[in-house]
């Protein structure tokens, strides 16, 4: 019995020298292995997105810019406005360099055909005191074009051209954009026909860029030049969102605007249709406030305001329930109101809170 208890002694002290030797050899050689797994693992994802690089449907990305000047292309052209100059002639402005009498200036910039028999929508900075207007087709052909109006305050202005069957851009819905999204830019800088610049929606609804309290912008960082004014803005399946018409400085910076499409379509369609663009007005002198709503510093005589009891003192903090946060806020709104509709102010007077139905009014003209 002493034997074999001796014997069955040796052979499991055996059994567990082999298994701690097997699982030291498992704990030296395991994080190699796992190291040669977790880096074939490695090679095979790397393998994998190159493989997904070649297939068709990732190589077509490459081919989206092609495709976006293909779409949009056709329906952008070159704005020339011609203007002539008036010099002051005499012996001391000679003296000084001054220009000869009876030269012209050249205003370049962009267009957008937006109907098939000839209607274009342009930046009216670019044909703004013009006497005479050039409009070059992407197929070369020139036209001399007739201004039908112009806003200035949004600074959009349509031309009309003898031509029919042109290809039309499609309008986009620039509320639908949100910050982060690509965006192309095309048109004429320094008369580069039909650049194609590309970058990303960086802010909505900016406000004060040019002193203008008509207008909200889109930002973004797609390339825009002295030229561009007037051509559209993009988005990836080639509709337009907004009119390019601002830089910061004289040079591109990398921050540029573009009039919302909500906007300048329906600017332009008022303009096709009347000439002009009328506003909404009641006839208020607005100031900053600091605890919220904008403060009524004076009422106009016979006004929509002064007719629906507003005083000078009084606190506007909603429209419609709409809460407002800047005189621009509200000059904004009131002056995309139709003529005529009426609209429920509300009103903080002393320590009251108070409804004011008010009918918007005819803007005179400036």
């Amino acid at each position: 019995m002493t034997g074999k208890s001796t014997a069955v002694g040796t052979s499991r002290r055996t059994v567990v020298i082999f298994s701690g030797f097997v699982v030291l050899v498992a704990l030296i050689v395991w994080p190699t292995f796992l190291g040669r797994i977790r880096y074939a693992q490695t090679r095979a994802e790397l393998r994998a997105i190159r493989d997904a690089a070649m297939v068709a449907e990732l190589s077509s990305v490459g081919k989206l810019f092609t495709t976006l000047a293909r779409v949009i292309g056709p329906s952008v052209v070159n704005v020339t406005g011609v203007r002539r100059v008036q010099t002051l002639v005499d012996e001391i402005a000679a003296l000084r360099g001054g220009l000869p009498s009876g030269l012209v200036d050249e205003s370049v910039g962009s267009g957008l055909i937006i109907s098939a028999d000839g209607y274009l929508a342009t930046n009216y900075h670019v044909v703004s005191q013009s006497e005479a207007i050039e409009v070059r087709l992407a197929d070369e052909r020139v036209f001399s074009a007739q201004l039908v109006g112009a806003d200035a305050a949004t600074d959009l202005a349509v031309l009309k051209i003898s031509a029919d069957n042109l290809p039309v851009a499609d309008w986009g819905d620039s509320e639908t954009l949100e910050v982060g999204e690509m965006v192309w830019a095309i048109g004429n800088p320094y008369g580069l026909d039909r650049t194609l610049t590309y970058g990303i929606v960086s802010g909505m609804g900016r406000r004060g860029v040019v002193g203008n309290p008509y207008e909200e912008f889109l930002q973004t960082d797609a390339s825009i030049n002295p030229g561009n004014s007037g051509g559209p803005l993009v988005d990836v399946h080639g509709r337009v969102m907004g009119i390019t018409t601002a830089i910061v400085g004289k040079s591109f910076r990398g921050i540029g605007f573009a009039i919302p499409s909500t906007t300048a379509r329906r600017i332009c369609e008022e303009i096709r249709q009347h000439g002009h663009v009328e506003r909404g007005h009641v006839g208020l002198r607005l100031h900053e406030r600091s605890a919220g709503g904008v403060l009524i510093a004076a009422v106009a005589e016979q006004s929509p305001a002064s007719m629906a009891g507003l005083r000078s003192g009084d606190v506007i903090t909603e429209l419609d329930n709409e809460y407002i946060d800047s005189p621009s806020m509200l000059v904004l709104m009131l002056t995309r109101l139709p003529i005529g509709n009426e609209v429920t102010l509300t009103v903080l007077r002393e320590d009251d809170v108070i409804q004011v139905p008010i009918r918007i009014g005819r803007r005179p003209k400036e």
